[in-house]
């Protein structure tokens, strides 16, 4: 199988949640900080996130207001708005929600730099939000008919972006899917000294009801550092060197 080699790049609290309170702590404005520097060190060229996370710290929720009539029927065949772009941000997005008003990911996080978008979808988006995407210019793909195959995925971004290098950034749900489809190779773990508490909290990896081969995955530790203020960076494998 050709896909890129894939780093989970996540920040927990000690019991394991990516999400929750305590990231409202003034400690903890560090750790993302420290989460953002160790992205750029990785120096990849794509790094994917769920809708979710894409919304609370992208798209801010934004709704677009698409007209669905005359829309003529867009076949459900991918489509590359840029193949050479310098960086690319991977927006999974099955239903194709996300408000994209531009196709890079810069006018909502200065730290990302020009990421080009790449959505991926599923073939029941609506053929307004295909139409808008391509009006913006913005790449997406189709990863199956109504639930995401993401070996699929990953080995389209291979052979249609040349992406050898992918960060996977949460949320929970798309890194236990991929976890559970054993493309997950590297685990780059910041924990941050602060404990959640919260039993609704959604933590690093999390499983959805339709997937039916869940089973644990074994990692095995490459590397420790230590941070400021009682924090860790934890690197770890999935296949032992």
């Amino acid at each position: 199988m050709e896909r890129p080699y894939i780093i989970c790049h996540m920040l927990t609290s000690l019991d394991g949640k990516i999400i929750g309170d305590y990231l409202k702590e003034e400690r903890a404005a560090y750790f993302t900080d420290e989460y953002e520097k160790i992205h750029g060190r990785y120096g990849c060229k794509a790094w994917m996130c769920g809708r979710v996370t894409m919304e609370e710290h992208f798209t801010f929720g934004h709704q677009l207001d698409l007209n669905h009539d005359n829309i003529p029927t867009i076949p459900r065949t991918d489509y590359v708005a840029i193949q050479d772009a310098k960086s690319y941000v991977i927006a999974v997005d099955p239903s194709g929600k996300l408000g994209w008003t531009e196709n890079s990911i810069a006018p909502w996080n200065e730290d990302r730099l020009e990421d080009h978008i790449i959505e991926v979808l599923t073939e029941q988006v609506s053929d307004a939000y295909l139409a808008h995407l391509k009006n913006i210019g913005i790449s997406y793909i189709f990863g199956g008919k109504e639930q995401l195959n993401f070996t699929v995925v990953v080995e389209k971004l291979k052979k249609l972006f040349s992406i050898d290098e992918l960060m996977l950034e949460g949320g929970g749900f798309i890194n236990g899917s991929l976890l559970n489809e054993g493309l997950i190779d590297e685990l780059s773990l910041i924990l941050v000294p602060i404990a959640d508490g919260a039993s609704n909290s959604v933590t690093l990896f999390e499983t959805s009801s339709f997937l039916t081969k869940q089973h644990p995955v074994n990692f095995f530790l490459k590397e420790v550092e230590k941070l400021d203020d009682g924090g860790l960076w934890l690197k770890y494998v999935t296949k032992r060197d």
